[in-house]
């Protein structure tokens, strides 16, 4: 029987710069991160020996998933008995949403209330970042300016929501594969504090390095605009974030309908 079920929300790179690769082999970034209204849901379950298990077969279930990893790493300071943690998978994967990312965090949150919250909300952040660059963002309240290599967090408000479209191919894409694709000298200098009060603006430093390595994906962002005002990549891909026009559903790809959300409300 499941104790307790939890959201876990997919997130956008409104925009996404990076200024420079550091000495710690991560690259240094300026990005707005949003969270949105597609989830994942995580469900516990205390057990007789620690289970993970997904509705997604291409999810690995093993000590490599960032749930197991997130567990793992809350036991190194606090108690908790063996759990059956079951992902319901809805956020697509290897598309730049942050669902592995989110899935972490969720389980740090999940797991800290299940034990009657021995962990600040400080801790619980200082270890999401431990598991990955994204992870802190999720502890924020769905709007935040991220730099660092993505785990300093600075809240910050739109103007105004934002609705529109993912499309999302069939086809995914490595973070560090993009990364090391990337060219940073030969990026476009803009200030990311402008890019984040000029409306905000909308575009991603990944993109070159995303369609270098897959070349269908510039062919899909020309298509794209020819049915929205706005596209771009959010992350390292393949998801598009689409606004301001309607899907062609004749393309082979997913779509999915979404709106901007706060967390922790």
């Amino acid at each position: 029987m499941h104790l307790s079920s939890f959201l876990s929300p997919a997130k956008l790179n409104l925009f996404f710069r990076v200024l420079h690769k550091r000495t710690d082999g991560y690259h240094e970034i300026a990005s707005l991160y949003q969270a949105i209204d597609l989830f994942d849901r995580l469900f516990f379950a205390w057990a007789s020996s620690d289970l993970i298990s997904c509705t997604d077969p291409a999810v690995p279930c093993d000590s490599t998933n960032l749930v197991a990893k997130a567990l793992t790493l809350y036991r190194r300071h606090y108690f908790v008995p063996p759990l059956h943690i079951h992902i319901e998978k809805h956020i697509p994967i290897q598309a730049g949403l942050g669902g592995g990312s989110s899935n972490a965090a969720t389980t740090l949150l999940a797991v800290n209330q299940l034990m009657h919250n021995p962990a600040s909300l400080q801790e619980l952040i200082d270890m999401g970042a431990m598991l990955g660059s994204d992870v802190p963002f999720f502890f924020s309240s769905g709007t935040a300016y991220c730099t660092g290599r993505g785990e300093i967090i600075e809240p910050f408000q739109l103007p105004r929501p934002i609705s529109g479209y993912l499309a999302k191919p069939p086809y995914g894409l490595s973070t560090p594969a993009v990364y090391h694709a990337l060219r940073v000298e030969a990026l476009h200098l803009r200030d990311p504090r402008e890019s984040l009060h000029n409306g905000p603006e909308f575009y991603n430093d990944l993109e070159a390095a995303a369609f270098l390595l897959e070349p269908r994906l510039q062919s899909l962002k020309n298509e794209l605009l020819q049915h929205f005002e706005r596209v771009t990549l959010t992350g390292s891909g393949t998801a598009f974030f689409c606004l301001q026009g309607s899907p062609n559903p004749h393309l082979p790809l997913q779509w999915i309908p979404f709106h901007t959300i706060k967390l922790g409300e």
